[in-house]
């Protein structure tokens, strides 16, 4: 047998390997002996790049492509094994400077390259860094949702240990609301929050509204009728609880024997702080009137509601006020006592018209008079024995049903607010600010409507984003409103409305 040594020195005299560094040398030679300037036909590829160079858009499309499929490390040519054979040398050198060749085509524009990095890094730099913000801040937000607010501890208070029954105020204290501050602010469709009634007062809102639907001689609250349900009654909701707060502001015990005068509201800071109820009555307005009506007597025979009595106001801890298909009509029916009043359109109030005039102190009486004891003991009293009736009114909206040429003006004797909606009287502010035609109108109306007496208030405010929210409920109260129509009470009552930088996404 061949020993290893013997078979490769055979290997290296067979012809084929011979054939081979013949075919390497002739190879070699030919490439190392070709003059470019000899045969011009042969080196018009290679000079094709000089004579044609590419567009600027292609020099883009080159330096995008080398950033992404570039080797970062130029080391790499020279990693490569070293071969033995000279024969391979002459053809590694030909092959490397067409390669390098090839490399300084690509090499030619360091300058972009560096200066399209220095641009990428810093923009993507920024926008993962406020994508990190953004997540911190949704993260944030799910944590705290999950745990309760202080809002959500303060209402626990007035609920029952029960799920199954209403919101029991036995747990009440008398002293249930000493660190509540009264604020100038309407709670929007009150029947959505956590606790009805209780939210609002707990946030310190001196307004609350509810949405009422008759049905089979009972007013149901909810937005719509798919949210009604045979619990979620206006008695259960609103008027039930505010006997018992009120029963419970004003007790009679041994060191307190008898009803003192003015009687206690709601809020014990304030207690001469009267809370509206307002009334929307989405059903027909005749039909539902004398519901409502009938359903306020527990409020009406205890005192409790602030009433007209035909020459003076007679303020009490409750204002309630009709809205939407309210019928003007039947508030002024009766010329001798009302405790129902009405919710006046406040872009028909015309300015340089007659003026009645805010009730001064001789035409707003004390509660502790004998004018407190003129109010009627009967329901029909409340719609007046002696007045007639008017033709019925058409259900057609918030300030105008019930309403004729023949109407009374509207004025502190039988309005109470006096509303709009602020996008179809003032216009969506422009740039996030208020033209000064649409400052100049909101003064005009809040001229117009303080002359009679009249409580101001804008409904349908942008509510987002916050930053243009908070600036309009600024403006507003810079110019004189009385109160706010909102959704988020605690932003409200909290009074701080000056730009952060989350109201820029919230």
């Amino acid at each position: 047998m061949l020993t290893p040594t013997e078979r490769y020195q055979q290997m290296d005299h067979h012809p084929w390997v011979n054939d081979f560094h013949t075919d390497t040398k002739s190879s070699s030679i030919a490439i190392s002996e070709f003059d470019p300037e000899a045969d011009p036909p042969r080196s018009q590829g290679f000079r094709r790049k000089d004579q044609h160079p590419p567009s600027l858009w292609m020099r883009g499309l080159g330096l995008i492509a080398g950033l992404i499929v570039a080797p970062r490390d130029k080391r790499a040519e020279a990693a490569r094994p070293l071969l033995g054979s000279s024969s391979f040398s002459s053809s590694s050198a030909s092959s490397s400077s067409v390669t390098l060749y090839h490399n300084s085509s690509v090499r030619q524009f360091p300058k972009p390259r560096l200066l399209l990095r220095c641009l990428l890094y810093p923009i993507a730099g920024f926008l993962i860094m406020l994508g990190i913000v953004q997540f911190i801040s949704i993260a944030c937000g799910i944590i705290i949702a999950f745990f309760p607010s202080e809002l959500d501890r303060a209402t626990e208070r007035w609920q029952s240990h029960s799920t199954t029954q209403a919101i029991d105020l036995s747990h009440w204290p008398t002293d249930a609301s000493r660190d509540i501050i009264p604020v100038a602010c309407h709670s929007h469709n009150d029947y959505w929050r956590p606790v009805p009634l209780f939210s609002a007062v707990q946030a310190g809102c001196i307004g609350v509204e509810a949405d009422v639907w008759l049905f089979d001689e009972e007013l149901y609250v909810g937005h719509t009728t798919s949210a009604l349900t045979p619990k979620r009654t206006l008695r259960s909701l609103y008027i039930d609880p505010l006997l018992r707060v009120l029963e419970q502001q004003n007790p009679l015990t041994e060191f307190h024997p008898q009803l003192q005068r003015p009687l206690q509201g709601v809020f014990d800071t304030d207690p001469a702080q009267t809370l509206v109820l307002l009334i929307d009555i989405k059903t027909d307005g005749q039909d539902t009137w004398d519901q409502v009506a009938a359903q306020l007597t527990p409020l009406r025979e205890r005192g409790y509601l602030t009433y007209f009595n035909g020459t003076a106001l007679i303020p009490g801890p409750i204002t309630v006020v009709g809205t939407g298909n309210t019928p003007f009509s039947l508030v002024t029916a009766n010329t001798t006592y009302r405790d129902i009043f009405f919710d006046a359109p406040l872009n028909l109030l015309p300015e340089g018209g007659a003026a009645e005039g805010a009730p001064d102190a001789a035409q707003v009486s004390s509660p502790s008079e004998p004018a407190h004891d003129q109010r009627p003991q009967a329901l029909n009293t409340a719609r007046g024995d002696d007045a007639t009736a008017p033709p019925p009114a058409e259900n057609v909206g918030q300030g105008l049903s019930g309403v004729t040429p023949q109407s009374e003006s509207f004025d502190w004797t039988n309005s109470y607010y006096a509303s709009v909606s602020f996008k179809k009287s003032i216009g969506a502010p422009r740039a996030f600010r208020l033209s000064d035609q649409q400052v100049d109108r909101i003064r005009a109306q809040i001229r117009a409507a303080h002359r009679r007496g009249l409580r101001v208030r804008y409904w349908g405010l942008p509510s987002w984003p916050r930053s243009l929210r908070n600036h309009l409920w600024a403006v507003l109260v810079q110019e004189g409103v009385d109160i706010l129509n909102v959704d988020d009470l605690q932003s409200a009552t909290r009074q701080d409305w000056r730009p952060k930088l989350s109201d820029l996404w919230s």
